[in-house]
């Protein structure tokens, strides 16, 4: 069994247009366009049987109608855990946040390097606390060389502001700055996912992570529509690891957060 804890879908007549800009932003290109049959049809080749979906709103007034698209899909498609968008300038955010857990999504994901705001930022204390009250845990893209909005020593500072805010922060801590994630990150209570990571960080590096910070607290995840599933996993099963610590990344750790059967 695989969980896929970091996939992104869209809705079909704005998917091309999002993964271009997601590719222009990376400057990489996209595996696909983002859909959930795409979605679906990559990840069956692998075994997944859950995926944790989410899109991010890059404006306040796309919150709404973002969070109503993923619980649409998530009752459309069985397969689907949703997880929530919030944004620090939509400012109905307790009521929302209340809205979609009654809803059934899951979770928040943020990608502050696209909406632009320090995850750190004092604007943001409420919105935590509030997730924290609901017990939504937060997917955070962590990390960009380029930029100072969502690297790990920032992430550090919201674990210590918010201890009961459940924090999974993506790409082993920080995408491109792994050096950073080992000295504020691991070791702390926060998850890690899997999600491009493993094409560039050397896998001996990766293994001395995964053995520091616990394989408990590591998720599998494919990034979807950036990656394909077969060459996800294919990187994944390269790292030297234990079958107990592998069934652990690849579903029970997120079985159990989420509460998974």
């Amino acid at each position: 069994m695989i969980i896929d804890f970091h996939a992104h879908i869209y809705p079909t007549k704005i998917a091309e247009k999002a993964t271009k800009a997601i590719s222009d932003f990376y400057n990489a290109p996209m595996s696909y366009y983002g859909t959930a049959e795409e979605l679906l049809a990559s990840g069956s080749k692998i075994g997944v049987e859950k995926y944790i979906v989410h899109s991010t709103a890059t404006k306040p007034m796309q919150v709404e109608s973002i969070n109503n698209f993923i619980i649409g899909e998530m009752e459309e498609h069985p397969e689907f855990v949703g997880f929530g968008t919030m944004h620090p300038d939509y400012n109905n955010f307790e009521q929302e946040l209340k809205r979609i857990s009654a809803a059934g999504l899951r979770g928040i994901k943020l990608h502050p390097d696209f909406q632009k705001f320090q995850i750190d930022t004092p604007k943001m204390d409420d919105v935590y606390n509030v997730m924290a009250e609901l017990k939504l845990p937060v997917l955070v893209h962590a990390g960009d060389c380029r930029y100072d909005f969502s690297g790990p020593k920032r992430i550090r500072n919201v674990l210590d502001k918010h201890p009961d805010l459940i924090v999974i922060a993506a790409h082993f801590g920080g995408y491109t700055e792994w050096d950073a994630s080992m000295e504020y990150l691991v070791g702390q209570k926060v998850y890690f996912d899997t999600s491009s990571t493993l094409w560039k960080l050397p896998i001996e590096k990766a293994q001395n992570m995964i053995k520091a910070h616990g394989a408990e607290q590591f998720l599998f995840g494919s990034d979807f529509p950036m990656w394909d599933h077969e060459e996800e996993l294919e990187r994944f099963n390269k790292l030297e690891l234990n079958e107990e610590d592998r069934e652990k990344v690849l579903y029970k750790n997120a079985a159990k957060l989420l509460g998974l059967k």
